[in-house]
């Protein structure tokens, strides 16, 4: 089977990438970039110049392609790009595949996004849904939540560095998970038929708050945090405000999931019939703990090291 994968530099995308390798599949990745995306010929993969801006670039890319694995994702900067990547472009490929008669088409989207049209990315994310749906084509939608890998920059980073730690009084959940295990169980349904067809959650055995985290963090690296709490009212008036001017409309779009932290939604669901489904196990899924325990042991083995070195350069003057 070869495999055409979208967003294979992103932080999912390339551990997609990783794991499809490492199961001997075929990998192709569309990049813009052949300098910024190197590492992942280095891997093994094949890379195809295509952006997703210039839809026009697409099809000629599907050529002897079996499964595409769309993991790309848009750039919240650039409201243009948010538009073309998620929306307009997606379309392009949707229709292409269906003529290049590709075998399965694997998509990200967004767990409870159909609770908030109203916010810009997910009601995008919804459009594309539907469009899967309506395809004819073999497709296999994801859902996810959130990524473990995203909290190191949110919360370790900020504790580490003696920095403040910026939440809300929310009591939002959400269910977070390795990009190692999304890649693990996106590759392992491509040979499951009963896969196809269907949309299915991808997310962590428990839904985790953000003081919880942070109690975690402090726990493992042995330092208080700095919490700097933002009140809600306040986040949704500024989003109000940046809406009267087209510079921060991308801003507006961003400070939209206002509207998922004053619910207190609980991004989690059962994994139960996934599991079934893919013939895996819920044991299989790393927890949050263990990941971060993991992480703050190397950082802290480096940080000693670090501190050993300069008391011995210190010693020489």
């Amino acid at each position: 089977m070869s495999l055409l994968i979208l967003g294979g530099t992103g932080t999912l995308g390339r551990q997609i990438v990783r794991r499809a390798l490492a199961e001997g599949f075929q990998v192709k990745c569309l990049v813009r970039s052949f300098r910024k995306s190197s590492f992942l010929k280095e891997w093994g993969a094949e890379l195809i110049y295509g952006d997703l801006k210039a839809p026009e670039t697409i099809p000629l890319t599907l050529v002897g392609i079996t499964a595409i694995i769309d993991a790309s994702s848009a750039r919240h900067s650039d409201l243009y790009s948010t538009t073309q990547i998620d929306l307009y472009s997606k379309r392009i490929i949707i229709e292409a595949a269906k003529k290049a008669k590709i075998q399965k088409y694997i998509f990200f989207s967004i767990l409870n996004a159909y609770k908030y049209p109203e916010i810009p990315l997910m009601n995008m994310k919804l459009k594309i849904e539907k469009g899967l749906k309506e395809s004819g084509l073999n497709y296999t939608i994801f859902t996810l939540a959130g990524f473990f890998q995203g909290l190191i920059t949110q919360y370790a980073l900020p504790i580490l560095e003696k920095k403040a730690v910026w939440i809300t009084k929310s009591k939002t959940t959400i269910a977070y998970i390795d990009t190692q295990d999304i890649a693990r169980l996106t590759i392992k349904s491509l040979s499951i038929e009963q896969s196809k067809r269907c949309i299915l959650p991808l997310v962590g055995n428990y839904a985790w708050n953000s003081l919880e985290i942070i109690e975690l963090c402090e726990k493992l690296s042995g330092q208080r945090s700095k919490i700097r709490r933002v009140p809600v009212y306040l986040l949704k008036l500024t989003q109000q405000f940046t809406k009267l001017f087209q510079w921060s409309w991308n801003i507006s779009d961003r400070l939209a999931f206002t509207e998922v932290i004053s619910r207190g939604d609980n991004f989690n669901s059962s994994m139960k019939d996934v599991y079934i489904l893919l013939n895996t196990n819920k044991k299989e899924i790393i927890e949050l703990d263990v990941y971060m325990q993991e992480y703050f042991t190397k950082i802290m083995k480096k940080l000693r090291e670090l501190n050993n070195l300069e008391a011995i350069e210190s010693t020489k003057f």
